[in-house]
């Protein structure tokens, strides 16, 4: 039997040799652009990972979705029965619209590879993919079977993929989220912040404001009361933080504003404190006499929060960064993905796509030489014994 240090060098050798044509494969999908909500451009994406993952005798099963582009799963096709799965996740959507290649054309120097998507999160998908190519071409067999989600809506919160995510990660043993690290660092993310949205709409009562102002009820006046109190429910200490990001209303100068709406954006680190500030938004009163309030929202991705599971994934990932000699830190990231819903049913490590930065950002770049890094990592996490911290469901 090889020793685990042959094994790591085997799929080193194996991973450095295959650089150049990961790197190629990267740019392919930078160049086939995937913006959330353009379902051809989804398309195109999708039959690309799927025919690789088909080169690597994986079954593949395509979801079209209804308002998305629907997601991708995949097995292998040779698969031992009763062994439990674990999941490896990646988003091909990404906030860049559709032709952004032309005015953020994609660049390659001797450090960076630079363009739309590259961070967030195609290197992740080519991580998975090349990770998949080491055991195929080792033969090495994994005692949790590898189970791959790509979906395409995790850009606008994956409303339609939530669903299925969560039914597999019931049954996984573990979830591995390919999302980009945290910072120039690295750092995996061992936790991440819960969000939600809320909407107060002010109801007020329109006058003319020059002839009869004294017949009006200023709802924009009321909403100006609540942002105030809507602020003063931030704790720096807590991480909780409210943010009103939007705010609209009113029909001319010259009218008393009879509505107003206001949008806020919240986040928290844990359940506790999501569940506090939703009730605290929902008993918001009026302060003007005659006017009303309507609110609506809730925590939509609930936090990965640092369980016992996750951080036992965590340390997982410190036992095989010793082996390759890397320096692995984590953090807790401030906005949301796919690990929030699968923490809360398996354990969850996320933030192990290619380090770089500038998700969302004109100057997204990843750094060349840590892509087959981060995949060696990937791999080794991947052929690691089930962790069994759940009864098995079926």
């Amino acid at each position: 039997m090889n020793s685990v240090n042959q094994i790591v060098a085997e799929i080193k050798t194996f991973l450095d040799s295959k650089q150049e044509e990961a790197l190629s494969y990267l740019k392919l999908l930078v160049k086939t652009e995937s913006p959330t909500g353009s379902k051809p451009a989804i398309d195109k994406i999708m039959e690309l990972l799927r025919q690789e993952l088909e080169t690597l005798d994986y079954y593949t099963f395509r979801n079209p979705g209804n308002k998305s582009g629907g997601y991708l799963f995949a097995r292998p096709k040779q698969r031992k029965k009763n062994i439990p799965i674990q999941l490896l996740i990646g988003h091909c959507d990404t906030v860049w619209g559709l032709n952004t290649i032309k005015s953020m054309p994609m660049t390659d120097t001797r450090e960076k590879l630079s363009g739309p998507g590259v961070y967030d999160m195609k290197a992740g998908l080519t991580q998975i993919i090349f990770a998949i190519k080491a055991l195929h071409h080792l033969k090495l067999a994994p005692s949790v079977t590898p189970v791959i989600l790509i979906n395409s809506d995790e850009e606008t919160g994956s409303k339609e993929s939530t669903s299925i995510i969560k039914k597999l990660a019931i049954i996984a043993d573990r979830a591995y989220i390919l999302e980009p690290p945290l910072g120039l660092q690295g750092k995996l993310k061992t936790a991440r912040k819960g969000i939600g949205r809320f909407t107060i709409t002010v109801k007020g009562k329109a006058a003319h404001a020059g002839l009869e102002p004294e017949k009006g009820v200023n709802a924009i006046v009321e909403l100006s009361h609540q942002i105030q109190k809507l602020y003063a429910m931030n704790d720096a200490e807590k991480g909780i933080t409210v943010n009103v990001g939007t705010i609209t209303g009113g029909i001319s100068p010259n009218v008393v504003a009879p509505e107003s709406t206001a949008v806020i954006d919240v986040r928290v680190l844990n359940q506790k404190d999501g569940k506090f500030i939703s009730d605290k938004i929902h008993s918001l009163k009026p302060t003007i006499p005659d006017t009303t309030l309507e609110i609506h929202g809730k925590i939509g991705r609930q936090p990965m929060e640092k369980t016992k599971r996750n951080e036992t994934l965590w340390n997982l990932a410190l036992s095989k960064a010793k082996l390759m000699n890397m320096n692995l830190k984590d953090a807790t990231a401030g906005g949301g993905s796919d690990g929030n819903t699968t923490s809360l049913h398996t354990a969850t490590l996320d933030g192990l796509g290619t380090t770089g930065d500038g998700a969302h950002a004109q100057h997204e770049f990843i750094l060349k030489e840590k892509m087959m890094e981060r995949t060696l990592l990937l791999t080794l996490l991947i052929l690691d014994k089930p962790l069994n911290l759940k009864p098995l469901q079926r």
